[in-house]
């Protein structure tokens, strides 16, 4: 019949479709770019970056190799689409509410007269806080946040990304800054949020099975008389500045942003 065409092997026709030279139906199920993407998260979470292949996902999924590139061209497709499920995952706390964070005060505030935050504020903290959560929730893919983004142009960025910046930009905005100065308020955002999630995950432990704190950091690796203040301070750099050191920066550089003159 026309439009048909013949199995040589079995004598059947079968109806008309798109060629493929690898089955894209894997131990789960038929493949999809969300799928595909969400198990190359789930790989990168379990064992980081280096772990991760076209083949090796392919594995993951029950599937060869080859059925994986009609949802990402190559690896550093499938790199630029963990940063989109990053923040797809970043929209979806944001829309459900689940960023942890109480709304924002204005700073200096006191207990007996609290004024809440502008509106604009509030959304910017609430947007680095969910930030800070979806990237300790998936450290091992955040190197891809600053990296990708150095080689990748801003028009070819993923959709989710650049609805990240435009949410960004619009709580700037709000604020009255002019255009200018709100570009530099996004970069300075940008460079804050991110530069704190990547101190936050820094390896500190030397070894972990030390309970002696000193040799738990490996400060005996580091020469004292020309490090004295860097092992003084070791201890206090292990631990997380947390939630509470992201606002209060955050807040620092929105007041000297929007300070008046």
């Amino acid at each position: 019949m026309a439009g048909e065409r013949a199995d040589t092997r079995s004598g059947e026709t079968r109806a008309p479709g798109p060629a493929r030279r690898a089955a894209d139906r894997g131990r789960y199920g038929r493949l999809s770019r969300a799928r595909v993407l969400a198990s190359a998260l789930e790989l990168v979470d379990r064992e980081g970056l280096s772990a991760l292949s076209m083949r090796r996902l392919g594995a993951e999924l029950g599937v060869e190799a080859m059925a994986l590139y009609r949802y990402a061209a190559g690896k550093d497709a499938l790199l630029d689409g963990l940063v989109e499920a990053l923040y797809l995952e970043l929209e979806e706390r944001l829309a459900t509410g689940a960023d942890g964070k109480e709304e924002a005060r204005a700073p200096g505030a006191d207990s007996e007269k609290e004024t809440r935050a502008p509106e604009w504020r509030a959304g910017l903290h609430r947007l680095a806080r969910a930030t800070y959560d979806v990237c300790l929730d998936h450290p091992q893919a955040v190197p891809l946040l600053t990296t990708r983004m150095l080689a990748v142009p801003l028009a070819r960025r993923p959709l989710a990304v650049l609805r990240d910046h435009e949410r960004a930009l619009a709580l700037l905005r709000q604020a009255g800054l002019a255009d200018e100065r709100l570009a530099d308020a996004f970069r300075s955002f940008t460079a804050w949020l991110l530069g704190y999630v990547s101190a936050e995950l820094r390896p500190m432990v030397d070894n972990p099975d030390e309970s002696e704190p000193a040799l738990r950091l490996g400060l005996h690796r580091m020469p004292p008389q020309e490090l004295p203040v860097l092992r003084d301070i070791a201890p206090a750099l292990a631990e997380r500045g947390g939630p509470e050191g992201l606002a209060a920066g955050l807040d620092a550089l929105l007041d000297r942003f929007t300070a008046a003159g």
